[in-house]
């Protein structure tokens, strides 16, 4: 878990963001979303240096992108980002969205099934189009959902972001000692739990993801055999008018090794990012290597 931090810099940067919002926020729904897109792409990714880092990923996976379809990646990853930050911070306006996107995929039988069942079931996404959607789309259809995430750095403005994730349902679980035990209890209650699984995580194992080695945790894979738990991947995609979503299951992980699970899960989300790969986050190191 990252260490937070509440210094003058934090402070100064969330008051920055926290501007951006309200302005945005000011806005009907339908300009708000591509004007926080801009705002993110074309301002905030420069000055962050993150084109620089998602270059440099798609060197290491895409090669032979010609140079027009990077450039265009530089600045459509970025506005996916913030598409997905202000719809995130909309409340009721984001969730009635996300109530109508259309449920598709070999999995949506299987979802189904187990909320008939009350079987726990563990959501596996990735930071893929807006990650948020199937959780607000299942809790407005009556799905028992809670959310573990990772707290940010800035603790000035996760105390912000986590009380507007709060809004899209409950409960959530942060990644630490105390959320997770939380969060098995819900669990074992017969709850399903979204968890982003394309973290990077130095204690993981060296998994397989588009061709290349990520580290990633087996924990979601071994609390599914330790507790029952189905295993249902589910992404949030964005349609191409950039404002309507489409909620994707797959079919479930089947029960097995961990590390075999884990590769699975990955191998779920790798035809997505290369259908679609503005919607997939360039900007994170996932194939870093972990210190010794």
């Amino acid at each position: 878990m990252a260490k937070q931090k509440r210094g003058w810099r934090e402070y100064l940067v969330n008051l920055g963001v926290r501007a951006v919002l309200w302005l945005a926020l000011r806005l009907p729904y339908r300009w708000r979303v591509p004007f926080m897109g801009f705002v993110i792409s074309r301002i905030a990714a420069p000055l962050a240096g993150w084109r620089r880092r998602i270059r440099a990923n798609l060197a290491l996976i895409m090669p032979d992108l010609p140079e027009t379809e990077i450039r265009r990646l530089e600045r459509a990853v970025p506005d996916n980002f913030g598409r997905s930050l202000i719809e995130s911070y909309s409340g009721p306006d984001f969730i009635a969205r996300a109530a109508a996107a259309p449920f598709t995929g070999g999995g949506v039988a299987a979802l189904e099934e187990a909320k008939k069942q009350g079987r726990p079931v563990i959501l596996i996404t990735g930071h893929f189009g807006n990650h948020q959607a199937p959780r607000a789309a299942l809790i407005a259809k009556g799905y028992r959902v809670g959310g573990l995430y990772m707290p940010m750095s800035n603790a000035f403005f996760n105390d912000r972001y986590v009380a507007e994730l709060s809004r899209l349902g409950e409960p959530l679980f942060e990644r630490s000692p105390r959320g997770l035990a939380q969060m098995v209890r819900f669990l074992k209650s017969g709850g399903m739990v979204g968890m982003v699984a394309d973290h990077f995580m130095r204690h993981g194992e060296p998994v397989d993801f588009m061709g290349h080695p990520a580290w990633t945790a087996l924990s979601a894979a071994e609390m599914a055999l330790k507790y029952d738990a189905a295993i249902i991947p589910i992404y949030g995609l964005r349609r191409p008018d950039g404002l309507g979503l489409e909620i994707i299951v797959d079919t479930p992980i089947p029960h097995g090794d961990p590390l075999d699970m884990t590769r699975k899960m990955n191998a779920s989300l790798e035809p997505l990012v290369e259908a679609h790969p503005d919607q997939w986050f360039w900007i994170h190191r996932r194939w870093k290597k972990p210190p010794d």
